[in-house]
C-alpha cells in the first residue's frame, strides 16, 4: 500500500546541503532582482513593496513559510494525497482558460486581488508527484503493458491545457520528465524517437512541410528497399512514416494557431528565417551585449550600464541573468552555474540511495524539471533557444514560480527524510 511505502522507523534529518543551496540561489535572486531596480538617484528603501524586490521579500518570506509547513507534514499523506493535488492543479488549470488574465500574450493566470497566481507553475509539482506514485504502485504484467500510456497521457492532458493557455514555454518543460522515464526502463530505442520527433519539429520550422514530408518519403524508401522482403519489418515502416506525416502536419498546426505572434516571430529570429533588427533581435543582441560586457569578474554591483539603462527587456524574471552576467561577469555566472549543478547532483544522488521508489521516481522528475529549466533560461539568454519566457528557478521574480519550486524542492527534503 502507497502508506506503507513511507512508514519506517526513525529519521535520517533534513539535509543540509539542499536548504543551503535553495537560500543561495533565493538570496542571489533577491539582490540581482533589487539591482534591476536600483535608480542611483532614488530612495531605494529595500521594504518598498511597491517595487519587484519589496514584493520579492513577501514572496521569499511567504515561500520560506510555505517550506516549513510542507516539511511539518507527514510524508505518507504527501504520497496518499498525490492525485487528488494533480486533479485539484488540473481543475484550476481548467478553471484558467475560463476566468483567466492574459499576461504577455499567455491566458495563464488567476488574478485574486492585486496577486496574479499561475496553476501551471504548480501543475509541475503535481505532476511530478502523480507519476511518482503511479510508478510505485505495484503492477501485474497486463497493466504493465500499458502502464508506460498511462504516465504518457498524465503528462500529456495538463500540456494540450497549457497550449490552449497560448504557454508554448511551460508546455515544453513537461519533456524533462523523459528523465524520470529513462531512469525507469524506457527504451533508448523510445529516446532516440524522441530526438527524431524533435529533429523532425526543427526541420519542419526551419523550411517547411513541404521539405520535410520529402526528406522523409527520401528516408522511407530507402528503409523500404531494405526490408521489402520482411512483411513485418515494411509494416512498421509504414507505419511510421505515416505517423511521421501526420507529425509534421501536427508541429505545422500548433505553430501557426497555437503560438502567439510575438512567440513565432522569436523562433523565426533564432532560425534565420526572419530578421528584426528592432524586436526579437534587438532584445537578444541586448541580452548578449549585458552578458559579454561583464567581462570576468563584472562591472560591480549596481553598475550595470545595460541592466540600467532598461536595454535588456525582463531585467528581474525571464532575463535575470543578463544581469548577473554584467555586474558579476563570469565569476558569477560560474557560481550560479556551481549552485544549480550541486542542487541537482545533489537530488539524483539522494535519489539513487533510497530504498523507498517512490523518493527516487519523485527526485528524477523534479530534478528533471529543474535542468530544463535552467538550461532553457540560460539558453534564451545567449540565443541558443529560442525567447519562449520560462523563469530562473528560485531566482526569477516571481510568486507563483517561487511558491511552485520551493515546494517541489521541499517535498522532496521531507520525503527523503522518511
Amino acid at each position: 500500500m502507497p502508506n506503507e511505502d513511507l512508514h519506517r522507523k526513525g529519521a535520517k534529518g533534513f539535509d543540509a546541503r539542499l536548504i543551503i543551496y535553495y537560500l543561495a540561489l533565493v538570496i542571489i535572486g533577491w539582490i540581482t532582482i533589487y539591482s534591476t531596480c536600483y535608480i542611483p538617484e532614488g530612495s531605494n528603501a529595500i521594504f518598498d513593496f511597491s517595487q519587484p524586490y519589496g514584493k520579492q521579500l513577501i514572496w521569499i518570506a511567504t515561500s520560506l513559510l510555505l517550506g516549513i509547513i510542507v516539511l511539518l507534514i507527514d510524508g505518507k499523506i504527501i504520497q496518499h494525497y498525490a492525485y487528488i493535488f494533480y486533479l485539484v492543479c488540473l481543475v484550476l488549470m481548467i478553471l484558467v482558460l475560463f476566468i483567466g488574465t492574459e499576461i504577455s500574450g499567455a491566458k495563464a493566470w488567476i488574478k485574486i486581488g492585486t496577486v496574479s497566481i499561475q496553476p501551471t507553475e504548480f501543475m509541475k509539482v503535481a505532476t511530478a508527484l502523480a507519476l511518482a506514485r503511479f510508478f510505485n504502485e505495484g503492477k501485474t504484467e497486463g497493466e504493465k503493458r500499458y502502464g508506460w500510456l498511462f504516465s504518457i497521457g498524465l503528462i500529456m492532458v495538463p500540456v494540450l491545457i497549457i497550449m490552449l493557455q497560448h504557454d508554448a514555454g511551460s508546455a515544453l518543460v513537461f519533456a524533462s520528465f523523459f528523465l524520470l522515464f529513462y531512469r525507469e526502463g524506457l527504451s533508448g530505442e523510445a529516446l532516440l524517437l524522441a530526438v527524431v520527433a524533435a529533429f523532425i519539429a526543427i526541420f519542419t520550422l526551419i523550411f517547411n512541410e513541404t521539405y520535410t514530408i520529402a526528406l522523409l518519403t527520401v528516408v522511407f524508401i530507402i528503409f523500404m528497399m531494405k526490408d521489402h522482403t520482411q512483411k513485418k519489418k515494411a509494416r512498421r515502416d509504414i507505419i511510421v512514416f505515416a505517423i511521421s506525416i501526420l507529425f509534421v502536419f501536427a508541429v505545422n498546426i500548433i505553430y501557426e494557431n497555437m503560438f502567439e505572434p510575438h512567440q513565432k516571430e522569436r523562433i523565426d529570429t533564432i532560425f534565420g528565417k526572419t530578421s528584426d533588427p528592432k524586436g526579437a533581435d534587438f532584445n537578444l543582441n541586448q541580452s548578449k551585449i549585458a552578458i559579454g560586457s561583464g567581462g570576468f569578474f563584472g562591472k560591480g554591483y549596481l553598475k550595470g550600464t545595460q541592466t540600467k539603462l532598461k536595454f535588456v527587456p525582463e531585467q528581474s524574471t525571464d532575463f535575470i541573468f543578463c544581469a548577473i552576467g554584467e555586474e558579476w561577469g563570469f565569476m558569477g555566472t560560474l557560481v550560479v552555474f556551481g549552485l544549480f549543478g550541486a542542487l541537482i547532483f545533489r537530488i539524483l544522488a539522494l535519489s539513487e540511495r533510497q530504498r523507498l521508489p517512490f523518493v527516487r521516481y519523485y527526485g528524477y522528475g523534479i530534478a528533471g524539471i529543474l535542468i530544463v529549466h535552467f538550461f532553457i533560461n540560460i539558453g534564451m539568454t545567449i540565443g541558443l533557444v529560442p525567447i519562449i519566457g520560462i523563469p530562473l528557478p528560485f531566482i526569477s521574480y516571481g510568486g507563483s514560480s517561487l511558491w511552485a519550486f520551493t515546494t517541489m524542492l521541499f517535498i522532496f527534503i521531507k520525503l527523503n527524510d522518511n
